[in-house]
């Protein structure tokens, strides 16, 4: 196979390193700088400095260059670059995105945007996965999703391997939503965590919200993003497999999750600006939290974690004020009539 990997960030550069290995791998970045850095130390300083490319991973900042032979495309960039790649890469290639998220301004996700441009022979890889375990070849499972079977099953061929393991599903909306939504959820629990260190450093345990509290939030959070799927279209076991639940308990608790760390500093009470200034890469819950508001409630749903989170950045409420709200919420059975949870 001769792959395309489009974008030389983390994640992007993990799964070239990975698919190098047994493939024809391209990896494209926008910067020349980036590319002559990489060839010459072979390394990604800015994003995996850690870990040595292959002498076989053909690095180059031409587009036309890197997509000549393609039989794979994996674009690898942020949410806010998803429609250029999918307008550049024009014909028949099988074509996958790993970034997770809505549209800024448009509020589409990945799928819909493809339909937009009339992009077909499209889908999503996604799942619980940081980049520097898969860079290193440590054991990860990964969703890919399709509306078209034979490129969900091309993911499969390409990266499915002994360390690196790769299911298929039908439903490219339950994929992306809980690829999306579960950002928002791990600035909550970021939130949460940062506010129990806190207060266990003061001594102060009757404000430290603990595990329990934790494990409430994740499973509302679940709840949350199940509901937003539903209404868009998708099936509910989605929630309850990689791209769901996986995802959602590995970036709301993992140390290595740039949206937890989001929570986390603004528990410490520094301003968002601050905060995504030391993070120094995107952290798409931030971008997406408003989008998923917007979204949920044109279906008329209520969406209590995600409005918390939006009125928090944008400093409409405290972290203190932001936790009390969500364990302050009047009771109410856990499953409705209908059988849809309330939580």
């Amino acid at each position: 196979m001769q792959l395309t990997v489009l974008g030389a960030g983390a994640w992007g550069t993990a799964l070239a390193i990975q698919a190098a290995a047994r493939h024809t791998v391209t990896l494209w970045a926008r910067d020349a700088a980036q590319v002559a850095q990489m060839q010459s130390d072979g390394r990604n300083a800015r994003y995996l400095p850690e870990v040595a490319l292959p002498p076989a991973l053909r690095l180059t900042a031409d587009w036309d260059a890197a997509l000549a032979g393609a039989g794979c495309i994996v674009v690898a960039c942020p949410m806010a670059g998803l429609r250029e790649a999918l307008q550049r890469c024009t014909g028949a290639t099988p074509l996958l995105w790993l970034c997770k998220g809505f549209e800024a301004g448009t509020g589409l996700l990945g799928h819909e945007i493809a339909r937009a441009v009339g992009r077909e022979r499209v889908g999503i890889l996604s799942g619980p996965s940081f980049a520097q375990e898969v860079a290193r070849g440590q054991a990860t499972a990964l969703v890919a999703a399709s509306e078209w079977p034979e490129v969900a099953q091309l993911a499969v061929d390409v990266f499915h391997g002994e360390r690196l393991r790769v299911y298929t599903s039908t439903d490219p909306v339950g994929v992306e939503v809980g690829g999306a939504v579960k950002n928002v959820m791990a600035i909550a629990t970021g939130v949460a965590d940062g506010l129990r260190e806190r207060a266990e450093a003061a001594d102060d345990w009757a404000h430290a919200p603990g595990l329990n509290a934790r494990a409430a939030l994740l499973t509302r959070g679940l709840a949350e993003m199940t509901r937003l799927g539903l209404a868009l279209g998708a099936r509910a076991e989605t929630f309850l497999g990689l791209s769901g639940l996986g995802d959602l308990v590995l970036t709301a608790t993992g140390d290595l999750s740039r949206n937890r760390k989001v929570g986390l500093l603004l528990a410490q009470g520094l301003p968002l600006n601050e905060v995504l200034a030391r993070l120094g890469h995107v952290a798409e819950g931030v971008y997406s939290a408003q989008t998923v508001l917007a979204r949920g409630e044109a279906l008329g749903l209520d969406l209590p974690i995600t409005r918390t989170v939006v009125d928090l950045l944008a400093a409409r409420l405290t972290p203190p004020e932001a936790l009390a709200r969500l364990m302050g919420r009047d009771p109410r059975a856990e499953v409705d009539a209908a059988g849809v949870s309330a939580r």
